[in-house]
């Protein structure tokens, strides 16, 4: 990985690792049956309980499994009020990288992604997911025949007047 990369993926965790208030949300309980981070890390990364992976494909899940959208925050809320946040992922096999999801606890249009050129065909690669609605959501990233499927919880804070 090259240092500008490594410098790139740094950036991206940097709002995932911020030590924060842990979100406490009514509906957030047994409904949504988050993933918890593996630890298994990518080659050449060091060591860290933060990341998920498979020995193929690798991302960071949000801390506690929850994706918090709130004002000042990390992440946009879109003209049509979608939700779009940067997940960052490490492709140990060649290929380009597809992102697929559904909600599991409502009906709901699947999420898109976005997914940059210039990542080569291998390492990082930074994307952003864009999920239409709050809720349980399962996301699948795919490079050939390898793929990495987790479940967050998406959540929008309003801001309080």
């Amino acid at each position: 990985m090259t240092p500008s990369r490594i410098v790139l993926l740094a950036v991206l965790l940097a709002p995932q690792l911020v030590a924060a208030r842990k979100p406490i949300f009514a509906d957030s309980s047994a409904a949504c049956p988050v993933t918890e981070p593996n630890g298994n890390a990518p080659p050449g990364a060091q060591s860290s309980d933060s990341y998920y992976g498979n020995g193929t494909l690798w991302t960071t899940p949000w801390p506690d499994g929850v994706v918090v959208f709130r004002p000042g925050g990390p992440g946009s809320i879109e003209s049509d009020g979608s939700l779009h946040m940067k997940f960052p992922w490490v492709r140990g096999v060649r290929g380009k990288l597809t992102i697929q999801g559904k909600r599991l606890d409502a009906p709901a249009p699947p999420l898109r992604a976005h997914i940059p050129d210039g990542y080569g065909d291998t390492g990082f690669q930074a994307t952003g997911i864009i999920f239409p609605t709050e809720g349980c959501w399962e996301v699948t990233g795919k490079v050939g025949d390898s793929s990495l499927t987790f479940v967050t919880r998406v959540v929008r804070v309003e801001e309080h007047k």
